[in-house]
């Protein structure tokens, strides 16, 4: 059974916020929404595999050493909406006091990964507002040791395309010996995805119809593969596409292409 660590899509709500005075701003409730769990659920609907999800601020906040187990432990490491600095800050950096007593460094967990890849671990680097480039530029892969192994290049500046009207899939010829069109037939649109571009390097799998952008590509970096998905597997950009029939069909075939052979 192959195991897998599935890190992000959770967030935390506040629910309604009200201004009862010109001082006063009272949130009423409080919810934690596992948005994993679709991806979750697909990924294990053929139970031969088993995920672990870790919402962000765990994964932030894991003791060094902890995710080199996970490293070691696991088959496949995804990334969903996963901003480059959750890897490249500690909790440690911003607790007053504990400068001074000692030099506060830590492995660097994008280097950990690569190097984890290249040993012949699988990655999934999926999209999102936090993602590639992301809103603003909060994702930062591009400017991380990432770029040496994602199979799409990030762009320099925000990368959000996003419509109302959605955006639809369209297999490369390469992708027709990973995918049949039959799979794609009555998939919902999605809502948005992150801009990218090709490389030489990285295989392109799935494009977006309307713009020719990257959906789905895939590089191997020494005896691993990476596979990148440059939109969202939950909501809101997959608020449709959760609910698609072959959703975990999809998923389950990028999953085959990353697995450690």
């Amino acid at each position: 059974m192959a195991k897998i660590y599935y890190v992000g899509d959770w967030s935390v709500s506040t629910g309604p916020t009200y201004a009862e005075s010109p001082f006063q701003f009272a949130p009423k409730g409080i919810e934690i929404i596992n948005d994993s769990k679709w991806l979750k659920a697909a990924l294990e609907s053929d139970g031969k595999h088993q995920v672990t999800p870790a919402a962000t601020w765990d994964f932030y906040r894991l003791a060094p050493g902890e995710y080199e187990k996970i490293l070691d432990e696991y088959d496949v490491i995804i990334f969903s909406d996963v901003e480059g600095k959750l890897f490249q800050l500690a909790p440690d950096f911003f607790i007053p006091g504990e400068t001074g007593k000692k030099v506060l460094v830590y492995p660097d967990r994008v280097r950990l990964t690569v190097e984890a890849v290249a040993a012949g671990k699988g990655l999934m680097m999926l999209g999102g507002w936090y993602s590639f480039t992301g809103e603003l530029g909060k994702g930062g892969w591009g400017r991380t040791k990432f770029k040496s192994i994602l199979p799409v290049e990030c762009l320099g500046h925000e990368d959000l395309v996003e419509s109302t009207e959605g955006f639809y899939p369209k297999l490369t010829s390469a992708g027709k010996g990973v995918f049949f069109e039959s799979d794609f037939e009555g998939m919902p649109p999605i809502l948005g995805y992150n801009e990218t571009k090709v490389i030489p390097e990285g295989e392109i799998l799935v494009t977006i119809e309307e713009t020719g952008h990257p959906l789905v590509a895939v590089r191997k970096s020494g005896k691993g593969t990476v596979l990148a998905f440059t939109s969202d597997p939950a909501p809101h950009w997959g608020l449709n596409f959760v609910h698609w029939e072959h959703y975990s069909d999809f998923w389950l075939k990028c999953l085959s292409m990353v697995l450690p052979k």
